[in-house]
């Protein structure tokens, strides 16, 4: 919808916004528009360089053609039908999905945070089922971040943060270790401990990417105490860490992954997917959904996969991951850069400060989003060339000159 057609003005619409919605998010000062590529428009045109990529989601481009043109095409035949009947864009995903990812049985969500819980009520079942009705614990990492509804919510590690605090007690179940420590995790399983479940790359920790010692040691744990290993690649899946998924760079395999924003090239829906002998836990009416496997969603997921794949998304990812990371290390007062890919985090040393950095690439028209005080976090669309890397590292470095 284009402005000129509601008969409004940009701060008119900034105003209903105000008036009528409940606001948890800190705004940027400007209505998108229209989007294509690499970039946001306002109302005005004034294009807006995009690291942010609706956080992570948009891997093939803001608006990408095929995909636009997937979710036109579908919508005019099914928009949308309970999952009783089999629809064409569902099973043509689903084979596409674990084929390219080596699994064995996928299961439909709306979001990341739905994934999530889907995922730990998958572990649960199948530990109270096969071994005793006590084996449903789950370990997850200290500084995790796992979603917003009360399951998921309570697997991420962070008491303190403002995301938990005013909720009354977490889901029972959880218990949390230190992040690339296996001697942490050893200590907190337990014999009702019936799966480990971490992020490949903890983003809102910060940016920190798991060890290889700690990603084997993890899987070896969980075969050894017959646990299963669940991985969370809600950010980390689908290229955007120099593979297709992120443990495909650490040789391993999860029993149960689940996925979400760059599946679906600008659609919501989210995603688990396991081994058939893990799939069992899921019996009829055991779980469901309304919205899950929505037919538009997954013909844009398909199309977005093709494209990735037929692009060479994760390649890019490494090499421009590489070369940009190796680039922000000559920003002033930089204390870390840390990356897998195009996942992309800059610590920033005593005196700059995160949010700061963000408001200054703002107005120089480059999103980015912070975390904490100390780290920006970029997670730019994979077809990102040298060219929109080079632009983003100049905006970044007068942005931080302007602030000392």
């Amino acid at each position: 919808m284009k402005l000129k057609e509601t008969g409004l003005t940009a701060e008119e619409i900034k105003n209903k916004v105000e008036k009528y919605m409940i606001e948890t998010y800190e705004r940027f000062d400007f209505v998108a528009e229209t989007a294509k590529g690499m970039y946001l428009y306002d109302t005005e045109g004034t294009p807006y360089l995009d690291f942010y990529a609706g956080i992570a989601v948009n891997s093939v481009g803001n608006c990408n053609e095929k995909v636009v043109a997937a979710v036109q095409e579908q919508a005019a035949e099914v928009m949308h039908t309970f999952n009783y009947p089999y629809t064409i864009p569902q099973a043509l995903l689903a084979e596409k999905v674990c084929t390219t990812i080596g699994m064995d049985k996928i299961f439909y969500q709306n979001s990341g945070t739905e994934a999530n819980e889907a995922m730990i009520k998958m572990a649960r079942k199948y530990g109270v089922e096969k071994y005793n009705p006590n084996r449903y614990n789950i370990v997850t990492a200290k500084k995790s971040f796992h979603g917003r509804t009360m399951g998921s919510l309570s697997a991420t590690g962070q008491p303190d943060s403002a995301c938990q605090i005013g909720f009354g007690d977490m889901t029972p179940g959880f218990s949390y270790a230190d992040y690339n420590d296996l001697d942490s995790f050893k200590a907190a399983v337990t014999e009702n401990t019936i799966a480990i479940m971490i992020e490949p790359v903890q983003g809102e920790g910060g940016v920190y990417p798991a060890t290889q010692e700690f990603m084997s040691g993890l899987r070896e744990l969980c075969d050894e105490k017959g646990m299963l290993l669940l991985l969370d690649e809600i950010q980390t899946g689908w290229c955007r860490t120099g593979e297709v998924m992120s443990y495909m760079n650490y040789d391993i395999k999860p029993d149960i992954v689940s996925m979400a924003k760059a599946l679906g090239g600008g659609m919501p829906i989210g995603a688990i997917c396991t081994t058939n002998e893990v799939a069992k836990a899921f019996t009829k009416g055991s779980h469901g959904t309304t919205f899950g496997g929505h037919p538009i969603s997954c013909a844009a997921a398909l199309v977005t996969i093709e494209e990735m794949l037929e692009r060479k998304c994760a390649e890019n990812a490494k090499e421009l991951g590489d070369y940009f990371s190796e680039k922000l290390k000559s920003l002033p007062k930089v204390k870390d850069v840390r990356h897998q890919g195009l996942l992309v985090g800059v610590e920033f040393e005593e005196g700059v400060n995160a949010a700061d950095v963000k408001h200054a690439a703002f107005d120089r028209k480059l999103l980015i989003t912070a975390i904490g005080q100390k780290i920006i976090r970029m997670v730019p669309p994979l077809i990102l060339t040298k060219e929109n890397c080079d632009q983003a590292y100049e905006i970044l470095k007068e942005s931080v000159q302007s602030l000392l």
